[in-house]
């Protein structure tokens, strides 16, 4: 007998081990939300009751006495069940409380407290033996229907967005689903754990992936808003647009034409910055290439000793939104202003390795390995190399020569083709 207790906790042992990992994992899991921790560790107390109660079942049954007691742990094992399928369903509710499921709860708890004093849902007669009743399988049709808006629900709310994401929660049904009929069909009561509360386990292990996956996309996707919103607020400076307005007041009195010209672009200008916050996705070449030369076409009437030319060679590949614009602003403020004839070239060219874009100027560069860029005034670049690297997969890096000037190359990879 000891020898076969050791073996029944042998089986037993994998479970518990990743419910205990599991619950360390959901506590200390940064990203997930704090009522769905409060959900996931609810369903992996009622699991693990779920164990002991099997476990009960068992030693109860061997007995052969207990019959009062067996009872109610059968009635807990039948009640249980489908509220672990309603905790998992409140994953996908977005509003509470939800009646109808609620309702299911109830009647499933009504039909098998019978079993105190009918038999029509279950009952142990004087050997101890479990009888099944006419209302015996209600558990199992509630749960069915609660595993049916669980699947609905899994494609209805993700398959939409992100089909690959619905795979998860489907699979959890299908484990339910087998592990429910092998049960209902098979005889497992010389286990000291039925198949269902192993589905179940499997089911918490992969629900806890699932949703891990999904708040960690969730913050990434708040990041890069975030970052979308730094980067428009260091491209359009305080000193940019009282530079550009007192130019254009300047211009209404000795030039109206090229004051309403210059109102007309900044327009533009600030239009496609404020674009690029709702726009996520990757853009052709030539609009970056436009809102560049909006920019250049400002600054040359502040500073018409500066010059920047385009030798744009390859134009059929995408990048993201003020991608090379935050980078020729550098140039400018930060290099060629020193410089009576400050040059500015922006190259674009295809090569084996992918699309280069090059940004040269002959300003006064930097000490690239003094980790200029850590400076408050370098963020758009930094924001830039950080956004080619998760978006396109691309690389930037940087070439300066004190008192010679900078080379920044963007090297896009070749699958980002227009």
């Amino acid at each position: 007998m000891p020898q076969v207790q050791f073996e029944y906790f042998l089986i037993q042992l994998p479970l518990l081990l990743q419910l205990i990992g599991l619950t360390f994992t959901v506590l200390f899991d940064p990203y997930i939300r704090k009522k769905h921790k409060t959900v996931m560790l609810l369903i992996v107390l009622f699991v693990f009751s779920l164990i002991v109660q099997n476990e009960l079942n068992y030693r109860l049954d061997v007995g052969g006495v207990y019959r009062f007691g067996r009872t109610i742990v059968s009635i807990y094992g039948y009640c249980v069940r489908p509220l672990i399928l309603v905790l998992f369903i409140f994953f996908f509710r977005r509003s509470k409380p939800y009646w109808p499921v609620w309702t299911l709860i109830g009647i499933n708890l009504a039909i098998h407290l019978t079993a105190f004093f009918s038999g029509i849902c279950f009952r142990i007669n004087e050997d101890n033996h479990f009888i099944r009743g006419p209302l015996g399988y209600s558990a199992h049709v509630i749960s069915g229907v609660l595993l049916l808006y669980l699947a609905y629900l899994s494609v209805k709310e993700y398959a939409r967005v992100r089909k690959w994401e619905a795979v998860i929660p489907l699979t959890n049904v299908v484990l339910i689903v087998v592990a429910v009929v092998v049960e209902t069909f098979l005889d497992h009561r010389n286990l000291p754990v039925d198949y269902l509360t192993i589905a179940v386990v499997s089911s918490c292990v992969f629900y806890y992936i699932w949703l891990h996956l999904q708040f960690v996309r969730e913050h990434e996707q708040a990041l890069r808003s975030e970052q979308r919103i730094q980067i428009m607020m260091s491209q359009i400076q305080p000193h940019f647009l009282y530079n550009t307005l007192s130019t254009i007041q300047a211009l209404c009195k000795t030039d109206p034409d090229k004051a309403f010209e210059t109102t007309e672009k900044f327009g533009t200008y600030l239009r496609q910055n404020i674009n690029s916050l709702s726009n996520p996705q990757l853009i052709p070449i030539r609009k970056e290439l436009e809102h560049v030369r909006i920019y250049t076409e400002i600054e040359a009437i502040r500073f018409p000793y500066i010059q920047v030319d385009f030798d744009t060679q390859d134009l059929d590949f995408r990048v993201p939104a003020l991608s090379v614009q935050p980078i020729v602003e550098n140039a400018i403020r930060h290099g060629v202003r020193i410089r009576e004839n400050g040059l500015v070239t922006v190259r674009t060219r295809r090569t084996e390795e992918g699309h280069v874009i090059e940004i040269r100027d002959n300003g006064k560069g930097f000490d690239v390995k003094a980790d200029a860029l850590s400076d408050p005034t370098h963020i758009g670049i930094r924001n830039v190399r950080e956004r080619i690297e998760q978006m396109c997969g691309g690389t930037l890096t940087i070439e300066s020569v004190l008192d010679k000037g900078t080379t920044v190359l963007i090297l896009i990879p070749p699958a980002i083709s227009v």
